[in-house]
């Protein structure tokens, strides 16, 4: 096997799991609390402080993108990493991990991989969604939540990812065009999910 499949996700959409089940039928790493471990290592940032932050996006950053100062320069390399925002650079460490590990085939969950490795060769870019309500069902099942947290972490989940991904892509996080293939867990469900994005690799490298 030689692609390395990355997997966008909705919470509640069972992403997770499936790209663990891929991982696990391809033989390949799996690859998505690890890039906050190696990415805590990379920035000298603690690994509790990437989970927390990684995400998010503060208004004076934003500001500062749009405007083109300082900042833009240092995400565009042209400046020390101590001037730009923390949130900048963790995104940076995370590229630098994410980059390394598709050296190899594997499954990486998140973070913009399937932008970060945009000019790859061989990369299957998947993005797993499912109905409100049957996300909301997986997160009470899975977490515990009651239904009006799930509904709340659902919502915020998807704000936040949505902000994030525009910002560091300037690309629609749930755009189809984005990805090689889009998968209704609701639908076809996680074992039919893995099956399909197998299925995809293996037609892919005839």
């Amino acid at each position: 096997m030689n692609h390395v499949i990355t997997i966008g996700r909705e919470l509640g959409s069972g992403g997770r799991t499936v790209g663990k089940e891929v991982a696990k039928r391809l033989e390949v790493p799996y690859y998505d609390r690890e890039l906050i471990d190696e990415a805590a290592k990379e920035s000298g940032l603690s690994a509790d402080f990437i989970e927390n932050n990684e995400q998010e996006i503060t208004s004076s950053f934003l500001y500062n993108l749009a405007m083109g100062n300082s900042y833009t320069y240092g995400m565009l390399g042209l400046g020390g990493t101590n001037s730009m925002p923390l949130t900048m650079q963790v995104f940076l460490a995370q590229q630098k991990v994410i980059q390394k590990y598709a050296a190899s085939p594997c499954v990486i969950v998140g973070r913009c991989a399937d932008f970060i490795l945009r000019e790859r060769p061989n990369v299957l870019k998947v993005f797993i969604y499912s109905s409100m309500e049957k996300r909301i069902k997986r997160a009470v099942e899975e977490y515990g939540y009651s239904q009006k947290k799930a509904l709340d972490a659902i919502t915020k989940s998807d704000k936040g990812r949505a902000r994030h991904y525009a910002t560091f892509t300037e690309w629609e996080w749930s755009d189809r065009r984005n990805y090689d293939m889009m998968l209704n867990t609701g639908s076809v469900g996680i074992d039919g999910a893995a099956q399909l994005i197998c299925q995809a690799v293996e037609q892919a490298e005839k």
